[in-house]
């Protein structure tokens, strides 16, 4: 019987240990992060490539949720890249960095760190969010 208790005790240990360093290891999103990225990089590279602004409130929370995890990045501007990711990963910032001042701000970020920061922004920012955004 104590061997028994010894073992359930070991795996309990072994699955909090395995908890808090989940924890520990998650992506925090910080929206306001997210916000500066979405504004001066999303919002600059769609005016330029798409000749139009996509704002935060021009979606409900649930599509923008389903859109980013979707990671399918709509292809109606002239880019060839297809993925959301793309756009906040350290490849897509290194390449616009000398002509984009927060790209080259958070270029040492992780790209899951941008992705989780843009997508806080974008549903928090949704037209059903307490706090609806703009892209002014």
């Amino acid at each position: 019987m104590k061997i028994q208790m010894k073992s359930v005790a070991r795996v309990v240990a072994a699955a909090l240990a395995l908890v808090i360093a989940s924890k520990t290891l998650a992506v925090e999103p910080n929206k306001r992060r997210g916000q500066v990225y979405f504004k001066m990089v999303c919002t600059v590279c769609h005016v330029q490539e798409a000749d139009r602004t996509i704002p935060p409130n021009a979606r409900s929370m649930a599509e923008w949720t389903a859109y980013m995890d979707a990671d399918k990045h709509d292809a109606r501007g002239k880019s060839d890249h297809q993925t959301i990711s793309y756009y906040t990963s350290t490849a897509y910032r290194e390449s616009v960095k000398d002509g984009n001042k927060a790209a080259r701000k958070f270029l040492k970020l992780p790209a899951d760190q941008i992705y989780a920061d843009v997508k806080a922004f974008v549903v928090g920012g949704a037209r059903d969010s307490d706090t609806p955004a703009s892209c002014n």
